[in-house]
């Protein structure tokens, strides 16, 4: 497959710079056919930089937190790093739990497209990790997170004993884990607490942009969404939500994008780490710690977000306050 010159750099900076990917250690890419090229960027730039490289492409999984096979499971928790460019997110898995706990480095990049990857590996990603680990720090110590924006949404989420997670870009350390391109922080809500609106204006997981003015309102009661209004956009996301029942309803993580190289392009990974931006998500909390298990998590990006943290702001009309 002919991959340019420029995609093999750039994933090769992934790989030593965010990765830490040494020549003694074993590198596994799982992609799919939609992304097969981006999969072969990453095979290529492994084999200059160690000996024991595999790929394997998988059939495309129903949605977002689907497994892959039981033997693409096995080989993950085999390697010493794992690279997952595909069409869904495999990061809310327990295969890629089950790999993390054996020691491997698991990047997620669920439809990660070309100009993201040539884009976020300028980044300094020393400097968005301090970001991170500040808001991190920040959410861990509150309370109640109040989120409000000029489309309408307007609820609090209780969030006091629940330790926020610093998606860093830095995937270094063995079971460690995260999105490739990073830079976000992010927990779970209190289960069953959260109350309020959230208005989604940015984008969706599986939708892609809300453009012409299009909104998701979410009504949320008891930690679940119990009301999804709207036009085309919200229509979809009940259908994809369907399946999945209540469970695929839980308000599931509360996250705040701290990647300042990072734009809204309708592709959720690149999205959801927006500096200035706040997302929320539903359905799987489990790899946040929580009791909701189910095989769906899907992030709405919400426009310049007012989020204050016991009272105190910490964005101000999408503006980060540090």
């Amino acid at each position: 497959m002919d991959i340019s010159k420029d995609l093999l750099v750039a994933a090769k900076a992934a790989l030593l710079d965010c990765m830490a990917l040494s020549e003694n250690e074993s590198l596994l890419i799982v992609t799919d056919e939609p992304l097969r090229g981006i999969g072969w960027a990453f095979f290529g730039a492994g084999k200059d930089i160690c000996s024991d490289v595999s790929i394997v492409e998988i059939t495309p999984r129903s949605g977002h937190g689907s497994e892959p096979p039981e033997a693409v499971a096995a080989a993950m928790a085999a390697s010493d790093v794992v690279v997952m460019p595909a069409s869904t997110s495999f990061t809310h898995t327990s295969s890629r739990r089950a790999a993390c706990k054996a020691g491997a480095r698991v990047a997620t990049m669920p439809g990660i497209l070309p100009e993201t990857l040539l884009r976020s590996f300028n980044a300094d990603y020393e400097k968005i990790s301090r970001r991170t680990h500040e808001v991190s720090r920040l959410l861990s110590k509150a309370s109640v997170a109040r989120l409000r924006s000029p489309s309408g949404s307007d609820i609090t989420i209780p969030i006091n004993g629940i330790e926020a997670i610093s998606s860093t870009g830095l995937i270094r350390e063995p079971g460690d884990f995260g999105n490739l391109p990073s830079g976000e922080a992010y927990l779970m809500p209190r289960e069953g607490a959260s109350e309020g609106v959230v208005v989604v204006d940015g984008s969706m997981a599986g939708i892609g942009l809300l453009e012409g003015g299009e909104t998701i309102t979410l009504l949320v009661d008891g930690g679940f969404v119990t009301g999804i209004e709207g036009k085309q956009a919200a229509r979809k996301l009940e259908s994809m939500l369907e399946p999945f029942g209540r469970p695929g309803r839980n308000l599931a993580e509360l996250g705040v994008g701290t990647n300042h190289a990072a734009r809204v392009i309708g592709a959720i990974l690149e999205d959801e780490k927006v500096m200035g931006t706040v997302h929320v998500a539903v359905g799987n909390n489990i790899s946040m710690g929580g009791t909701v298990d189910v095989k769906v998590h899907l992030d709405g990006i919400i426009f310049a977000p007012t989020l204050e943290l016991d009272g105190k702001p910490l964005l101000l009309d999408g503006e980060l306050k540090l």
